[in-house]
């Protein structure tokens, strides 16, 4: 597949399970494997994958993704985005604050056969956590 054409994959993967969760049974593979700090353990497979998306969207209920910029070498692409929500409800045990959250997030995606196969994700996780007031802000 093409670079565009990965990109693409990865752009809708990171997008479109806010409001329509069975992208993940189109584009996940069942080798999936994803790689992110703020959890315990990777993700896998598909059901890996929406189980983590379910749980931001139980704690978010409006929550969504926007991929901001892009770079893609052969099978990999590079997505630079945001995520919004206003926190209506638990997440990692936090009682809903009805504020609004916007983390910036970096995620590497291994495309083979126009399904995505393993991922690498930074986002701000402490960012999210001060935004809520779970955690303290840095002093000014």
């Amino acid at each position: 597949m093409s670079a565009q054409e990965n990109k693409a994959i990865a752009r809708r993967l990171l997008e479109e399970p806010w409001t329509n969760l069975d992208v993940a049974d189109e584009l996940v593979d069942d080798r999936y494997v994803a790689h992110d700090p703020s959890l315990p353990e990777p993700l896998r497979g598909p059901q890996g994958f929406k189980d983590n998306v379910s749980m931001f969207r139980a704690g978010y209920s409006d929550a969504q993704i926007t991929v901001d910029d892009q770079i893609a070498e052969g099978a990999k692409v590079a997505s630079r985005w945001t995520g919004r929500g206003t926190h209506d409800g638990e997440l990692m045990g936090i009682a809903p604050t009805g504020k609004q959250v916007a983390v910036a997030g970096l995620t590497i995606s291994q495309v083979e056969n126009g399904r995505v196969v393993e991922e690498w994700t930074n986002w701000d996780t402490l960012g999210m956590l001060q935004q809520l007031g779970a955690v303290p802000a840095p002093a000014q």
